[in-house]
C-alpha cells in the first residue's frame, strides 16, 4: 500500500503449553521475511498476536489447578524465552485477545448490524451464506469447505459452516459482558479485530501456518471484507508443516 512501508500481521500461537518445533519454524519464517524486507530498505512494522483464552487453555488451567490467565502467562513467558534463544526478533506489537475485548465485541456488532452474523442461544454467529466469494483462499466452495471438517455443534444454526463470533459462557468459565449475554470471543474474530487495529482495515501481509488456511484465515477475510468494507489484506503467505523423520 505504501513503497516505502509494510504492515504485516502474524498468526501468533495458543498459549496452553510450550512451544513447538513446529512454532518455531514459523515464527522463524516470517522473521526472516521481515529481515528481508528491511534489507531491500522497507520499513516493516510487524504484529503478532497471541490467543490467550481459549478451550485448550481453560482444560490446561484446571490440569495445572491455576488460573486460565496464570496458564497464558506461564507460555507466554515460554514461548519468549524460547524464540529469543533462537535469536528470533520480537514484533513490534504482541497483542492479546483478552486485551481487545472492547475492539473484537464492536467488530461482531457491527456484522450483526450489516446482517451478516446472528445471535442464538448466547452465540453469535457469522452467515457464511452473506459472503459472496467465501472460499476464495482455499479455492473451494463452502459444500466441500464444510465436509470433512468440524462444523461447531449447534443443530440451528442458518448453514452448518456458520461460524462462532461469540460464545456463551459456561458457568464459572472465563466470560466477558457483552451485548448477547456473558461468554468470550471466538477464535476468528480475534485476528480480524487486532490485526485492524494496530495496522488498519487494509494492510499488505498476513502469516500464519498452512493450517491456518481454512478454516481460520478463510472466516477472517469473509467477517473482515463483510464488517469493514475494505479489502482486508493483499497477500497471504503460509509456512508449510515441519516434517521430521
Amino acid at each position: 500500500l505504501d513503497k516505502s512501508e509494510i504492515t504485516m500481521y502474524v498468526c501468533g500461537v495458543t498459549v496452553y503449553d510450550r512451544p513447538h518445533l513446529g512454532h518455531a519454524l514459523s515464527t522463524i519464517t516470517f522473521d526472516v521475511l521481515h529481515r528481508y524486507l528491511e534489507y531491500i530498505g522497507r520499513k516493516v512494522t510487524r504484529v503478532q498476536n497471541f490467543t490467550d483464552v481459549d478451550d485448550k487453555i481453560i482444560a490446561r488451567s484446571k490440569e495445572l489447578n491455576i488460573t486460565p490467565k496464570d496458564v497464558a502467562e506461564k507460555y507466554i513467558k515460554a514461548f519468549f524465552e524460547d524464540m529469543d534463544s533462537l535469536g528470533v526478533r520480537r514484533a513490534d506489537v504482541h497483542p492479546r485477545a483478552t486485551e481487545d475485548m472492547k475492539e473484537i465485541i464492536d467488530l461482531i456488532q457491527d456484522l450483526i448490524n450489516k446482517n451478516a452474523a446472528y445471535e442464538l442461544n448466547g452465540s453469535v454467529y457469522f452467515n457464511v451464506e452473506f459472503s459472496d466469494d467465501y472460499g476464495k483462499l482455499s479455492r473451494r466452495n463452502i459444500s466441500d469447505l464444510i465436509e470433512g471438517n468440524r462444523i461447531e455443534n449447534e443443530p440451528d444454526k442458518k448453514n452448518p459452516g456458520d461460524f462462532a463470533l461469540w460464545k456463551h459462557a459456561k458457568e464459572s468459565e472465563t466470560h466477558w459482558d457483552s451485548p448477547w449475554g456473558k461468554g468470550r470471543s471466538g477464535w476468528h474474530i480475534e485476528c480480524s479485530a487486532m490485526s485492524t487495529q494496530y495496522l488498519g482495515n487494509h494492510f499488505d501481509i498476513h502469516c500464519g501456518g498452512v493450517d491456518n488456511k481454512f478454516p481460520h484465515h478463510e472466516n477472517e477475510i469473509a467477517q473482515s471484507v463483510c464488517a469493514l468494507d475494505e479489502s482486508f489484506v493483499n497477500y497471504w503467505l503460509h509456512s508449510e508443516f515441519l516434517m521430521v523423520e
